[in-house]
């Protein structure tokens, strides 16, 4: 088994998000020309995190929020087999602010393929990227986030994972 170091621990992460959501509140509040969009499958905890605090910090508010399915928009889906998930926009994207809610940017394929499959949903004004862990020097895409939660160094030989179990945490390990 590799080894493992722990980037942020459950208490740390919580904190993370609410500093996130504090700062999607400080720029969009009141949200009348925002959206806010988790990629599925693994930006989806983090933002039902998010959303969830946010509503709760701003109950009279009508947040629109909805998952987003990039599956058959990936450059790497005929290299093996994909289930997809639900894409799930119950609200216009047309001329509006988006915010794409993601856990970890590494080479920037998943977020290229996400504004693809969002394109394909309406033209918003202005799409924003919001992730908890963005692996620094390791971009294929000129993609960079707005809102971050940690920034790492990390090699290719590593990857960070969000874990949602019983112990919410961020982990670096070695895939070798």
């Amino acid at each position: 088994m590799s080894e493992q170091t722990i980037i942020m621990e459950t208490a740390q992460l919580e904190l993370t998000l609410k500093r996130l959501t504090h700062q999607l509140i400080e720029n969009h509040h009141p949200f009348r020309d925002t959206c806010f969009i988790g990629i599925q499958p693994r930006g989806v905890a983090v933002s039902d995190f998010i959303i969830g605090y946010m509503r709760q910090l701003h109950p009279e508010l009508l947040i629109d929020y909805g998952r987003l399915d990039i599956t058959f928009y990936r450059d790497d889906v005929r290299n093996s087999i994909h289930l997809p998930s639900e894409t799930f926009l119950p609200f216009p994207i047309e001329g509006r602010k988006v915010v794409l809610i993601d856990d970890v940017l590494y080479t920037g394929r998943t977020i290229r393929a996400a504004m693809d499959a969002l394109l394909d949903n309406g033209r918003p004004s202005r799409v924003e990227l919001c992730v908890v862990v963005d692996r620094l020097y390791s971009r294929q895409l000129p993609i960079h986030p707005d809102y971050v939660g940690r920034s790492i160094d990390s090699i290719v030989t590593q990857k960070v994972k969000l874990y949602w179990d019983k112990e919410p945490r961020v982990v670096l390990y070695d895939t070798l």
